[in-house]
């Protein structure tokens, strides 16, 4: 299988950079998987777990929101924040889901439906970590 070059960006570090098979993002428009050769693009990027995929290995990352562009010279995606699931303080992660709850009494409008929605992701990735503690 026809490799190419990816490179995850987040504010604090270079997540990752390497040679790779594919890379499945969850994507604001809906998750897309990119191979090799793949159209360039560049999209929104939801928070949700990202997975690397090198030489039949599987890499979960969590990203929370950034963008993705894919060039003939390969994939980069700027992410707001990027944590291995090796790295996620779980309990951390609950609490934080636990205070987005709270706060919502606050809000109100547009708002109100924007912080109803990244909660929404949050949960979602919650769920994927349990799931994922499964297998």
């Amino acid at each position: 299988m026809p490799t190419f070059h990816f490179d995850l960006v987040s504010p604090e570090k270079l997540a990752f950079s390497g040679e790779v098979d594919q890379v499945d993002i969850p994507g604001v428009e809906g998750d897309f998987g990119v191979l090799a050769g793949h159209a360039p693009i560049v999209a929104a990027i939801r928070p949700g777990i990202l997975t690397v995929i090198s030489h039949g290995k599987h890499e979960k990352i969590i990203v929370l929101g950034g963008l993705a562009e894919m060039s003939e010279k390969g994939l980069t995606v700027l992410a707001d924040v990027a944590t291995s699931l090796e790295d996620l303080d779980r309990a951390q992660f609950a609490d934080q889901i636990s205070a987005m709850e709270a706060k919502l009494s606050e809000k109100e409008g547009d708002v109100l439906d924007r912080e109803i929605e990244r909660l929404d992701h949050f949960k979602s990735i919650q769920s994927q970590l349990s799931a994922t503690a499964l297998h």
